[in-house]
């Protein structure tokens, strides 16, 4: 009898999983809308805020991970978990309370029929932090020359830690939060004008 895998064992082996980043692809942001709409009509609405399209796929143009980031807006991380998680479990979904980033929140991997990411969907409450991601995603979308840097950079970080997403990711961490901060100032300054 097969025993399910502990959580630490799911964690070592979903940040060993290989990173490959592939060319922009125009059916990432049908990918987007086809989950969005399952998610709207699978889970309770009353939880339900808006779903964003954000990271590398959501930036036309950009090569990424084949994987479509996804940030949704839920009222309550607690039912989320007590309502929203069983019912993504049930579909197959890894669920993981990501507690190594402040503020804490649900994140969820979708596999297609052979194992490989399609999804990661970060479900967060209206004031996380993480909303950010959109300045990000909006400056590289308005700025090819910012969005050529971190292409470069991803590649970069993708062939020297082919299968570590923790050294990945960490490499983007300063870049990432550079150009977000510019983008907020660049997105007040362009409100006020």
């Amino acid at each position: 009898m097969a025993m399910s895998k502990s959580l630490e064992e799911r964690v070592k082996a979903a940040v060993r999983e290989e990173i490959s980043i592939s060319p922009y692809n125009p059916a990432w942001p049908v990918m987007f809308l086809e989950e969005a709409e399952f998610l709207r009509c699978s889970l309770p609405t009353e939880l339900l805020g808006r779903i964003e399209h954000f990271g590398s796929t959501a930036v036309p143009g950009l090569a990424g991970k084949p994987i479509v980031d996804m940030l949704v807006e839920v009222t309550s991380l607690e039912e989320t978990q007590r309502q929203i998680v069983p019912i993504l479990e049930s579909r197959g979904y890894d669920y993981f309370w990501r507690t190594d980033v402040d503020p804490p929140y649900a994140w969820f991997i979708k596999r297609d029929r052979v194992g490989k990411r399609t999804h990661h969907i970060h479900m967060v409450e209206f004031d996380s932090r993480i909303w950010d991601a959109l300045y990000f995603r909006d400056y590289l979308k308005e700025f090819s020359d910012e969005s050529q840097r971190y292409d470069e950079l991803k590649r970069s970080l993708a062939t020297r830690y082919p299968k570590d997403r923790v050294a990945y990711t960490k490499g983007k961490t300063e870049y990432i939060r550079e150009v977000t901060e510019r983008a907020k100032h660049y997105y007040a300054t362009q409100e006020r004008s």
